[in-house]
């Protein structure tokens, strides 16, 4: 590729999944943060300033972004779109909100790269795991009519609390996915809280998350979906029902799986098959892209939190536990980073993917 490295902007940069990405962009190889920008609160402040009393991960503000002026996302947005080659939306709020927010940056003719839910279910918007559906990108051009441009479009990573589970099912879906029950436990910075900004949640357990129920179960059907009439249609053979708490982790959410198919195979089978799935070659030979996408561990006490999370960089997939089980053909346990590859790491790498395939330019 062309040493000269994509511009790119972060709308939203002040919140939690913002400062992942402000973490995991510095230094990489081919993309140079140029853009700052949130809410009118932040405008006008050094990032520093404006994260100063927000900054929640353990690891210092880089030093290069301390003194950058952060921007208006939506005032500034003419501005912020003519400087940079894309833009990474992390945004939090209303979602019909951010829905027109990410549409008007299509339109400025600068593609969105969105950690939101706003667009999610947008039919000719993929939302893609760069491993399992690439071929969604397809649908980009049937979208760019609809929006009337030529290079501007939005494309969306998945929820984090399905990162983790459809990736290790992903191996075994050519058996028949039939009935799908999953309980996820979900660390509190997927609710941009720490410790010190959420104490009732030491020593205590919420059974309730707003939204991630419906997400946990509709999202995977549109990964699993194909692309028809430029729309991507949701996959209806394959039932899924969810429990999703939030736990007292800092990072990573696990998941108990039970996974019912139309063909049975022996559980070596389908840890051999976990073991080899690499994803699919759209997504390989990329900077942020994983060795060993899954990781199978025999140990009963395995996968945790401490010492699986941060796995390739935090972008793996860990599993564990996969047994039969007496209702559903198998039940496994399996976990993944939640910012890393649940949120900034999983739209990094997409990015990564669309630049590679032509469908963002310098």
């Amino acid at each position: 590729m062309n040493m000269e490295k994509y511009k790119i902007g972060i709308l939203g940069a002040t919140g939690t999944v913002g400062q992942r990405f402000v973490t995991l962009l510095e230094n990489h190889p081919w993309f140079e943060v140029k853009v700052l920008a949130a809410s009118k609160s932040s405008a006008g402040k050094t990032f520093k300033e404006a994260v100063q009393n927000r900054w929640i991960l353990n690891s210092k503000i880089p030093k290069e972004y301390e003194n950058i002026i952060v921007m208006d996302v939506e005032e500034d947005a003419k501005k912020i779109a003519s400087e940079v080659d894309f833009v990474f939306c992390a945004l939090g709020g209303e979602k019909e909100k951010i829905k027109k927010i990410e549409e008007m940056y299509a339109r400025l003719e600068c593609p969105v790269i969105s950690n939101n839910s706003a667009n999610r279910m947008t039919p000719d918007v993929p939302m893609i795991i760069p491993e399992i559906n690439p071929e969604h990108v397809g649908v980009i051009e049937h979208q760019s009519r609809r929006l009337g441009t030529k290079k501007g479009f939005i494309a969306v990573k998945s929820n984090c609390s399905i990162q983790c589970y459809v990736p290790a099912l992903h191996p075994l879906f050519d058996l028949g996915i039939k009935n799908i029950l999953v309980c996820t436990y979900q660390a509190i910075s997927g609710a941009g809280k720490t410790f010190n900004t959420w104490p009732e949640m030491k020593d205590n357990i919420i059974p309730y998350i707003s939204g991630e129920e419906e997400k946990s179960e509709k999202e995977p059907l549109k990964i699993w979906g194909k692309l028809e009439n430029g729309e991507i249609i949701p996959n209806s053979d394959i039932n899924i029902t969810s429990q999703c708490i939030r736990v007292p982790v800092s990072e990573g959410h696990t998941a108990a799986v039970f996974a019912k198919f139309e063909r049975k195979v022996s559980c070596e089978e389908f840890i051999e098959r976990m073991r080899k799935f690499k994803g699919h070659e759209m997504s390989r030979g990329l900077p942020s892209s994983t060795e060993n996408f899954i990781t199978y561990f025999n140990e009963s006490d395995r996968p945790q939190i401490k010492s699986e999370r941060n796995l390739e960089n935090g972008m793996g997939i860990s599993v564990g536990r996969l047994r039969e089980d007496s209702q559903y053909d198998i039940k496994f346990v399996c976990m993944s980073h939640n910012t890393v590859r649940g949120a900034a790491g999983g739209a990094v790498l997409l990015a990564e993917m669309l630049c590679r395939e032509g469908y963002i330019n310098k």
